[in-house]
């Protein structure tokens, strides 16, 4: 039943009838938990009561399906206009995009300006920024645009997948970058001709880019609400003498929270990653399909008071 529910959540991510629906009602049917609002002062807000109790954010102006120059260069507007709003209100916060959103599917040239012009005011701003990784067919182009970037700019990371078989190759190969990476177990519907179809496969494989990673000296982000795999990296961290800001764990907004709580006040830098913008629907329905569990959530927030 969960995988079911899974494929099924991960299919309706990618209607675009829906989105635009998504998009013209608001945030309903329970996504205030996962999205902080539309805009970038609901953002702002957001992040401060989360910098208040201790913790790191990342923001992501969600964006999903762009089409065109003119929307790709508005979602560029967007991040600059939140990074320079986490400037000017002195936020511990980063940022998170999507290369779709900044044209990755119209051009390298689109991307590419857009992402300059990005860059350019977060090195002004010290605003850490970090490239999402998205499905499996958008790996190669992501990674070789990272790759040119991080080149230019130091404030530059990105995300790998341990559900995918080339991971660890990938981590291999980035190493000569010093490379700032959010290690993740992927969201996305893959062919088992590219990623593993069993969960304790992508587990095992967590852990060992997570190792890997650390041990080359690079810092790591670990993005997980898995007890093991937090647990895991403690022990890692422990056995070999790995400074704590070297490392930091990451979860979303709206979802174990007071597992954030606990890990900073155990001393660790935790980070939530906190979406906003009015382009939420492609968002919720991968978290849904991450977590079923979270239609309970959903139907409460539709037939509760």
């Amino acid at each position: 039943m969960e995988r079911l529910l899974r494929n099924f959540f991960l299919f309706l991510s990618k209607n675009r009838f829906f989105t635009k629906l998504a998009k013209k009602y608001g945030l309903r049917f329970g996504a205030g938990k996962f999205v902080a609002g539309e805009t970038v002062p609901d953002a702002v807000k957001t992040i401060q009561q989360l910098n208040d109790k201790g913790m790191a954010v990342t923001i992501d102006h969600l964006g999903e399906f762009i089409d065109s120059k003119e929307e790709a260069r508005e979602a560029a507007d967007g991040c600059i206009d939140a990074i320079k709003a986490i400037g000017e209100h002195k936020l511990d916060s980063q940022l998170s995009l999507k290369l779709t959103s900044m044209g990755l599917d119209i051009s390298d040239e689109v991307v590419l300006e857009n992402m300059r012009r990005i860059l350019g005011v977060a090195e002004q701003e010290g605003v850490f920024v970090t490239i999402d990784m998205e499905d499996f067919d958008r790996c190669e182009k992501t990674l070789e645009i990272f790759k040119k970037l991080r080149s230019e700019f130091d404030h530059i990371g990105t995300v790998l997948q341990s559900y995918l078989y080339r991971t660890v190759e990938d981590i291999k190969e980035l190493d000569q970058y010093n490379p700032n990476l959010r290690l993740v177990k992927g969201a996305y519907k893959e062919s088992p001709k590219v990623a593993f179809p069993d969960k304790k496969d992508v587990d095992e494989n967590l852990k060992k880019i997570i190792r890997l990673h650390m041990l080359n000296g690079n810092y790591t982000a670990v993005a997980s609400h898995d007890d093991s795999m937090i647990e895991y990296t403690k022990q890692l961290v422990e056995e070999n003498n790995i400074s704590k800001d070297l490392f930091e764990f990451q979860m979303l907004y709206g979802i174990r929270v007071e597992r954030q709580e606990e890990l900073v006040n155990e001393g660790y830098k935790m980070r939530v990653y906190v979406p906003y913008g009015n382009d939420w629907y492609g968002y919720f329905m991968r978290r849904l399909a991450e977590r079923p569990a979270n239609v309970a959530f959903v139907l409460k927030g539709v037939f509760g008071k």
